[in-house]
């Protein structure tokens, strides 16, 4: 199992921050540095920068936002961020979710299994360097009746096939990805529930393709908190679970709320969502379950967490990317090396 690094959103004063720590993840021989964007900072920008100031980490985009672009537009990126970073370069799409994409972007959020469908054909193809050519439901290129013609592109990536992630919650979503991505990006992951919230759907998407999970990357991103009391380091996330599963999206739609249904948490993804949703930010934290918390994050003593890391990669997961908790840099980078020590201790370095 490898290990990865997730910067999350760039700014909030953190921006040197993030370098620092994305430069020791690159000395540590971690596998890939994620970036996020959400309606801040983007995500090509951020990892430009980084690209330039690391030898060997790769560096990921979870996610590029399909609603905020066209996919000939993704295409280029992508192309020209595997060339800048000599071949460096995954690419990690989604579709966001309906909040951002209707109410930032102005795209309706529907079909969104389809869009990305036509989404990821055509980025395909246009980084293939064929002369681009697509009709489907979404997306018709060229425009019929006009002047349009079809284009190839002319920027050469590093690589002839860059790799392509989808971040996948639901069912459907899943085993769409595993027909159709090299790898899937996962939040609030379980290792005692991935088994039957991801992985299973995503080897049906595989099966339904001919392929087998050999290759594929099963990414989920883990937060990560060292220390000694368990139940104080949970609450450090308690926030950030809350807002995830009682507040990210509308009552309706918040995929969070309903993975935490599938892992059995019905009552008590219920409540958190009243209580968000209410405006009783406090009380949906105080109502998150401490196993919600600990079965979904790596807390403790560096043996605590690579007993924790022995039961992802049982469970299927072949990158394992961490979200270090801490205020500074040397915290960060502290639980940085404590999860390269504890990938030791599994004897999950290959």
């Amino acid at each position: 199992m490898r290990l990865g690094i997730n910067l999350g959103y760039w700014g909030a004063g953190m921006d040197g921050d993030n370098l620092a720590v994305a430069q020791e993840a690159d000395r540590l021989g971690y596998d890939v540095c994620w970036v996020a964007e959400a309606y801040g900072s983007d995500a090509p920008t951020v990892l430009s920068w980084v690209a330039a100031q690391t030898e060997s980490i790769d560096v990921g985009s979870a996610i590029l936002q399909i609603p905020a672009r066209q996919p000939a537009m993704t295409a280029m990126t992508a192309a020209t961020l595997d060339s800048l970073s000599g071949g460096r370069f995954r690419l990690g799409l989604g579709v966001s979710g309906p909040q951002v994409s209707e109410g930032w972007y102005g795209v309706k959020f529907d079909k969104p299994l389809a869009r990305t469908r036509e989404y990821v054909e055509i980025v395909r193809r246009a980084m293939s360097r064929e002369r681009l050519s697509y009709e489907g439901e979404h997306w018709t290129l060229p425009l019929p009746g006009g002047p349009g013609k079809p284009l190839k592109l002319t920027v050469h990536p590093e690589r002839e096939h860059i790799p392509l992630y989808i971040a996948a919650i639901g069912p459907k979503n899943l085993e769409q990805t595993g027909e159709i991505a090299d790898g899937a990006l996962l939040i609030f992951p379980s290792a005692e529930h991935l088994e039957d919230t991801a992985v299973r759907h995503l080897r049906a998407g595989r099966e339904k393709a001919g392929l087998t999970m050999d290759g594929f990357d099963v990414c989920p991103t883990v937060p990560l908190a060292l220390g000694d009391d368990i139940g104080a380091l949970a609450d450090v996330f308690r926030p950030y679970t809350a807002l995830y599963v009682g507040g990210m999206g509308s009552r309706r739609q918040n995929f969070y709320n309903q993975l935490a249904c599938r892992m059995g948490y019905e009552k008590e993804a219920a409540e958190i969502q009243d209580k968000y949703l209410s405006g009783d930010k406090e009380g949906a934290a105080a109502a998150v379950p401490h196993e919600l918390i600990d079965s979904t994050t790596l807390l403790g003593s560096v043996e605590r967490i690579a007993d924790r890391m022995r039961a992802y990669a049982d469970a299927g997961v072949t990158t394992l990317t961490l979200a270090p908790a801490g205020f500074t840099p040397a915290e960060r980078v502290a639980a940085l090396r404590a999860g390269t020590e504890a990938l030791e201790r599994a004897g999950l370095v290959s």
